[in-house]
């Protein structure tokens, strides 16, 4: 059976030709008037665009830093996260219902941190066992009691959804992962759009695409909107780790864009309370800190204190309400591999509503009866570490050798708590331009959730697709490639 596609109503088992078409498939109706222009293109001239946007990313900066990845003179490699020129098309009435259902899961979401760093209801009416969170490597003790503005913990939220079904039938999407710490990748969003407009104009007077470019303007109303209270006009600042952070084109990117200054630990200062930032016209009080660095490193007197990447006495200044972070520290606690199966129960606990979206059916390792059911079908199953992140730590089992899958058995029964697993779904595939042409490549989709006062997102999201045939992992840190993604006005 084939795995559902975007484009087309089955899809062909071979690559469809270099002028894109799949003999004997009809086009889904969104499709239809991005299909007819794409047959109409020069294949040499598509090629000339693909090398055109290339050498645009490159000239601008648009590198993902890939740790542990050396070149030849041992220093650090930087790769082109590469860019598709066939968008991925959603129409408006399916985005409605991912709008609604995101909304809905991340609204949950946040009211279970609250409640994890405050009454602990859900715990205490056993819907979530209380070791699962308590015990939990991101729990922070520190968090508890704190006051956070607007009782909003996790402002930007990334949630990877995938579509999986048949050719034939109707694809079903799911949450895949809920990214609540520093998602990534909007800044990807934005360059495919700005390039897609640069190389095919003409495209978009085709066809009504809602616009993303507004989501600095309302990225930056989130985080003034997470101010302590009292503030008129709240200094915002994009806190980095640094030029040699993967994500760190992202970082200076979306500073640049919100018209906010870019910081580093060692621009910031505690004093009496209040965290400051040195400038040449002297200290200028923060209210604001749109955080790029995990927990750990945020502040040396309180967690790591080898860390220079942070600023000391931030979590004092934070705890008296003297500041705000965003995302909230201790929100790692809500997107744990672990945690991720109970976010129906949430939903359904704080909300009184049926989940619109589905997760994918997970079996948890530290339950003995899902634990005998994995280890029977390793060689069926995605398995997963609860911590691992960027397609690491994790099994394919079908894509797997024997001897790759009993390193696995035995990682796995030496640590069952630390892993969950998953059916290998077939993702959906998308037409997407390879050395040989165009063929079907998997994709995922990675929305950005905005949570202030109110709950909203630009129309659409990341798409990330998996350049080597047949792969499932999309991540850029394993060679995965972005797209535009279209949602249809009408």
């Amino acid at each position: 059976m084939h795995a559902f596609d975007e484009m087309y109503e089955a899809l062909a088992t071979t690559p469809v030709d270099a002028r894109g078409y799949a003999p004997g498939h009809p086009v889904r109706a969104h499709y239809q008037a991005y299909a007819q222009w794409l047959a109409a293109q020069d294949a040499e001239l598509m090629r000339s665009r693909r090398e055109e946007a290339e050498m645009i990313f490159r000239r601008v900066g648009i590198t993902f830093a890939v740790y542990g990845a050396k070149d030849e003179d041992g220093a650090g490699t930087e790769r082109l996260i590469p860019f598709d020129l066939i968008p991925r098309i959603i129409p408006a009435a399916e985005w409605r219902m991912l709008e609604r259902g995101l909304a809905q899961r991340v609204t949950a979401l946040n009211r279970f941190i609250h409640d994890v760093y405050h009454g602990q209801e859900i715990l205490k009416a056993g819907v979530i066992p209380a070791e699962q969170v308590l015990n939990n490597a991101q729990y922070r003790p520190v968090m508890q009691g704190v006051a956070v503005p607007n009782q909003i913990y996790s402002h930007i939220s990334g949630v990877d959804i995938v579509r999986a079904g048949a050719a034939d039938g109707s694809g079903e999407y799911y949450v895949l992962e809920d990214n609540l710490r520093v998602p990534s990748g909007v800044s990807y969003m934005l360059e495919d759009r700005k390039m897609m407009m640069r190389l095919f104009p003409n495209l978009f007077n085709r066809h009504r695409v809602a616009p993303v470019a507004h989501y600095p303007d309302l990225l930056l109303e989130t985080l003034r909107a997470s101010s302590p209270g009292g503030t008129a006009n709240p200094t915002v600042v994009v806190l980095t780790p640094g030029m040699y952070n993967s994500a760190y084109f992202e970082h200076a990117f979306l500073a640049q864009q919100m018209g906010v200054e870019l910081v580093e630990g060692q621009d910031l200062f505690v004093k009496d309370g209040f965290v400051f930032m040195r400038t040449t016209r002297g200290p200028q009080r923060v209210d604001v800190i749109y955080r790029r660095l995990d927990d750990d490193f945020l502040d040396p007197k309180v967690f790591r204190p080898d860390s220079s990447l942070g600023c000391a006495g931030l979590m004092d200044a934070y705890r008296a309400g003297h500041v705000a972070i965003c995302n909230a520290v201790g929100t790692g606690v809500a997107d744990d591999k672990s945690i991720y199966p109970y976010v129906p129960k949430m939903i359904e606990f704080y909300l009184g509503e049926k989940p619109i979206l589905n997760n994918v059916p997970t079996y948890m390792c530290r339950d003995p009866k899902d634990l005998a059911y994995v280890m029977a079908h390793l060689k069926d199953l995605v398995v997963k570490e609860v911590h691992g992140a960027g397609g690491y730590g994790m099994l394919v089992g079908p894509a797997s050798t024997a001897a790759e899958i009993e390193d696995f058995r035995r990682a796995v029964l030496a640590k069952p708590e630390g892993y969950i697993a998953q059916p290998t779904l077939s993702l959906s595939s998308c037409p997407t331009y390879v050395d040989s042409g165009i063929a079907p490549r998997h994709i995922d989709l990675r929305p950005f959730v905005l949570s202030g006062k109110q709950v909203q997102m630009v129309p659409g999201g990341l798409t990330r697709v998996a350049l080597k045939e047949g792969s499932l992992v999309v991540n850029s840190s394993q060679g995965g490639g972005t797209k535009d993604t279209w949602i249809l006005e009408v």
